[in-house]
């Protein structure tokens, strides 16, 4: 873990040279990853930080409506973890959207960027009119990268989202190069799985943050008191709909677990999809297959 420096324009860090990398990075995949190896490599040539200048939301999430991957502190904790030295993250605006091209070179020259590392598809300013080519006007050395496959696919933050929408949290794992995670804090349910003998923490996410759907088996990081402890766990991301439910819910079944965990913060990683949501004809229907729920999740984590 590095001592990350964040800041939320350039004009707030120091007036010195740099080494920038420039995108939305969503999800943090393992595409992202390349092009901030890269980033890394430049910056010890030119012995300079290494800066990602990235939005908040990223572009599609505002411009498009889609969910995100990742929240801003998940992103600062992985760009932490990745080795990076700065991250600038803009507040991603209708204003800014509607800066000319000329407004984002004058943000990037302000870095005095030795050299500028991107994907090949990236555009930038008012109706996308930058390319790469106009980065050329900040820096000599700027650096497109081509997108990054894995079995003859791109690596896409969209492509991730279409698995986890369909529970295919295994395939969103080889694209993120880790285990898709959420974190949330828990709020008050209506207490229903302790009648029957599976007590869940009600996680309340970010809004906007994509969730899978189904039934998974998970490993749980609960923090608490400034210390964390794990706990294998299934997880259920649905409408709940033998209750008659009406609203997405994020519910955790803890195993071997017996503490309170409202107001408590957990981090959620998604390690195998159990089954898709059903309904049930009553309760003792539902209790029946949480139990074999519980047995599979056993089954499946013995070995992660």
């Amino acid at each position: 873990m590095t001592n990350l420096k964040t800041y939320l324009s350039p004009s707030q860090r120091p007036d010195t040279e740099t080494v920038v990398a420039v995108g939305s990075f969503d999800g943090l995949h393992l595409g992202h990853q390349a092009l901030l190896a890269r980033l890394k490599e430049r910056a010890r040539h030119y012995h300079v930080p290494s800066v990602v200048y990235t939005f908040d939301p990223p572009t599609r999430v505002f411009t498009q409506g889609v969910e995100f991957l990742s929240t801003l502190p998940e992103k600062l904790e992985l760009l932490s973890r990745y080795g990076i030295d700065e991250v600038i993250a803009v507040p991603f605006t209708a204003e800014f959207a509607a800066r000319p091209k000329t407004d984002f070179l004058d943000d990037l020259r302000s870095l005095r960027p030795r050299s500028i590392v991107v994907g090949e598809d990236f555009y930038f300013g008012k109706g996308r009119e930058g390319s790469t080519e106009d980065l050329r006007q900040v820096s000599r050395d700027v650096i497109a990268l081509p997108m990054h496959s894995l079995g003859g696919e791109d690596i896409k933050s969209t492509r991730i989202r279409e698995f986890l929408r369909s529970g295919n949290v295994e395939s969103a794992q080889r694209f993120l190069g880790r285990r898709y995670s959420a974190q949330g804090v828990v709020v008050q349910g209506d207490q229903l799985g302790r009648t029957i003998g599976f007590p869940t923490a009600n996680v309340q996410v970010a809004g906007g943050k994509a969730l899978p759907r189904g039934v998974f088996a998970v490993r749980v990081q609960v923090e608490s008191g400034g210390t964390s402890q794990t706990y294998s766990g299934m997880a259920n991301i649905g409408s709940r709909p033998t209750v008659s439910g009406l609203t997405l819910r994020f519910e955790v079944n803890l195993l071997d677990f017996e503490s309170d965990l409202y107001g408590k913060e957990l981090q959620v990683k998604f390690f195998h999809f159990i089954r898709a949501e059903q309904k049930f004809g009553g309760l003792d229907e539902l209790k029946a297959q949480l139990k074999r729920d519980q047995d599979a999740t056993r089954e499946l984590l013995k070995d992660s």
